[in-house]
């Protein structure tokens, strides 16, 4: 095997694939956006002489035959090297706008509107997505943000570790695209309703004090961490480097965000790990 170490970036067309590259960049790898699969091997063979150890590449995805097949060129190149393949996703709505206000073409635009084109680069990519190591919402995600989520997928001992990220959100905001796990802690008793405690957070003690005051809660921790004790070593003896997993209340701002909290800080000190924790919809109105 070579000692090449490739991360090709895919995804929808306005998912962030520019500032994932920079990303990648920013991390010390060597990164090649908009590559025509038929020159893949070509390129690769040109990074392995000129002594690179990591490379971030970014294929041209639009299916033009002329351009080569993009996972027919990943798997020759995945018969030789280390290959990862990251998938990056985000909402139709999301996409509709950037679309709208940066005036540009998407590249399946001449399927009709906006919206079919999207839907046609979903139906498209739809392999890509399901053989990726690492898929990341970019929804909510600031360039730092997702820089760090790349980082954690793509840096540490891959084949020792598994990074699992406690995902707090509100349902009425939808559901985070790339969960692996989903729980609703919309069961426990709501500080919203508190006019003291609305305007808080789950980050805040006196939040935290009333959450804590239902009996359901501490149950429902112990069920939670023992289902991923159980599944832990089965993930990991799978292969599998990344494990978000979502924790849903209505608004995503009291009780999914102190559930969340708390469960990473049982999983904090596992060796077989890297914890993280993002609060995606806690910076919302009230």
């Amino acid at each position: 095997m070579s000692s090449l170490r490739i991360v090709f970036v895919t995804g929808l067309s306005g998912a962030g694939s520019s500032q994932a590259i920079k990303s990648f960049q920013d991390l010390g790898f060597y990164c090649i956006e908009h590559l025509p699969p038929a020159v893949l091997e070509g390129a690769v063979a040109a990074l392995e002489r000129s002594g690179v150890r990591e490379a971030a590449i970014a294929l041209d995805l639009r299916g033009d035959a002329a351009l080569g097949d993009p996972r027919s060129a990943i798997d020759r190149v995945a018969e030789n090297h280390d290959v990862r393949l990251l998938f990056l996703d985000t909402t139709d709505d999301l996409l509709v706008r950037r679309f709208s206000e940066t005036r540009r073409r998407h590249p399946f635009s001449l399927a009709g509107s906006v919206r079919e084109a999207i839907e046609m680069d979903r139906r498209v990519l739809a392999p890509l997505r399901e053989r990726a190591d690492a898929i990341i919402d970019t929804t909510s995600l600031t360039p730092g943000a997702l820089k760090a989520r790349i980082a954690a997928a793509f840096l540490t001992d891959r084949a020792a570790r598994l990074t699992m990220t406690f995902v707090s959100f509100g349902f009425k905001f939808g559901l985070p695209i790339d969960l692996d796990l989903l729980f609703d802690v919309r069961f426990l008793r709501n500080p919203n309703y508190d006019e003291r405690l609305s305007p808080q957070t789950g980050e805040d003690p006196a939040v935290g004090k009333f959450i804590e005051s239902d009996p359901s809660l501490d149950p429902f921790l112990a069920k939670v961490s023992d289902l991923l004790e159980y599944l832990l070593p089965r993930y990991l003896a799978e292969g599998k480097t990344q494990l978000t997993i979502g924790i849903g209340c209505t608004g995503g701002r009291h009780r999914s965000v102190y559930v969340a909290r708390r469960l990473m800080e049982r999983f904090a000190e596992d060796p077989r790990l890297d914890v993280a924790f993002e609060a995606r919809d806690l910076a919302r109105a009230a």
